[in-house]
């Protein structure tokens, strides 16, 4: 008979064990073959130039492959960026080797460690968030019911603004499937909203928090980006926080989420709409900044919930950018948060009103999903939760067939 061929995606060793033992390889070949299997590619930006050529002749005597810049050689560039591809044999063959390395190597090994083991196995995360447990992993997408007690959200024209109803509200998404209710008093559309004071946000924020708090059977994240509003919602129960400045707007909110213990959502953001290098570099760099800004203030490490911040300072175009690459941000092994939900670039895609973008924010969540988002922040709880359910349930099949 003809031969049955095809192309089999292989992402980690536990994979790569899985089909080694599919066509019955001993045990001992398993063992042996199975860090070969699996191949990567891992940008490294801004090398020092005399750090790159070891990078590279190190990854080549392992067998890989190095590519660097054309004036690395003659040190006509001070820096480069370097791209490594091979199989998890090559890299965990030449890190050691690196490590001992001068002119910065060390850190670079150690990180290329970091991003292996953060792409091979997704670090389980379970909260315990009052009377509430939380737990993030990759079997189940959490969804994040978005309530805006506001009078100008662009999604919903200020249709909760108003105690019952928002009360109400709440009570209906949690029904529908919501695993998070977040709340915000202040509309931070980056088109077209008002900026108001810590005190007048508080005004509207601390009544609508007591109440929800009150009723609510799962936990509670409040979006914002001050200190003061984030300290006063933690206090009066608050779980999480969202911020969508990613720790950089206001000094003095990390410290505020350390004194307080809390999970915190940083999200990329920026003024205006330009980029001077590739956008997911630069997400990546901010969010790395974040980072490095929470530990310094005490937070602990498996507290940061990265969010790549689609429809903040990013052109449409861009958006869709952030979208096809958003598997990228698994490099940083934290789970991602994807807020895409009745966005403008789904609206100018589908020429369709904010009310009007179900179908468009589901296909950002499916595709989201298959590409390492573990929350998805979202208007329509029912709609969205019923797509969670149905590709969790797809891709999870995919690692445990027989």
């Amino acid at each position: 008979m003809p031969y049955n061929m095809r192309i089999i995606e292989i992402n980690s060793q536990e994979q790569a064990r899985k089909e080694l033992l599919r066509v019955n390889c001993d045990p001992g070949g398993v063992a042996i073959m199975s860090g070969k299997a699996v191949y990567k590619t891992i940008k490294v930006e801004n090398v020092l130039s005399k750090a790159a050529l070891i990078l590279k002749q190190t990854f080549l005597s392992k067998g890989g492959e190095a590519s660097v810049s054309r004036g690395t050689a003659d040190f006509s560039d001070q820096y480069t960026d370097v791209l490594l591809s091979g199989s998890l044999k090559h890299f965990k063959q030449s890190i050691p080797q690196l490590k001992v390395q001068p002119w910065g190597l060390k850190k670079i090994a150690e990180e290329l460690e970091a991003i292996i083991a953060a792409t091979e196995a997704f670090p389980q995360r379970t909260y315990q968030l009052g009377r509430h447990s939380l737990s993030i992993s990759p079997e189940k997408t959490l969804v994040m019911g978005i309530l805006n007690f506001t009078p100008d959200s662009f999604s919903d024209g200020g249709k909760f603004n108003d105690l019952d109803a928002a009360l109400k509200h709440a009570e209906q998404m949690i029904r529908d499937g919501a695993d998070i209710i977040d709340i915000g008093a202040e509309s931070t559309r980056p088109y077209g909203s008002e900026t108001i004071s810590a005190e007048e946000e508080m005004d509207r924020l601390m009544p609508v928090l007591e109440k929800v708090l009150a009723v609510s059977s799962v936990p509670v994240s409040i979006d914002t980006y001050k200190s003061s509003v984030a300290r006063e919602a933690l206090k009066a129960g608050a779980h999480i926080i969202n911020d969508i400045w990613g720790l950089q707007f206001d000094p003095d909110m990390a410290k505020v989420v350390a004194e307080f213990n809390a999970p915190v959502v940083i999200m990329h953001n920026q003024e205006g709409t330009e980029y001077q290098r590739d956008i997911m570099s630069h997400i990546l760099e901010f969010l790395r900044q974040s980072v490095e800004i929470g530990k310094a203030a005490g937070i602990d490490i498996n507290n940061f919930i990265i969010d790549p911040g689609v429809g903040f300072g990013k052109k449409p175009a861009d958006n869709l950018v952030v979208m096809a690459r958003l598997d990228e941000l698994k490099s940083m092994g934290m789970p991602v948060l994807l807020g895409t939900s009745r966005k403008r670039f789904i609206g100018e895609i589908l020429d369709a009103p904010p009310e009007d973008r179900v179908e468009g924010t589901a296909a950002t969540v499916a595709l989201g999903i298959t590409k390492g988002a573990n929350i998805v922040r979202v208007h329509d709880v029912k709609e969205i939760a019923r797509i969670t359910r149905m590709t969790d349930a797809m891709i999870n099949a995919k690692y445990h067939r027989r």
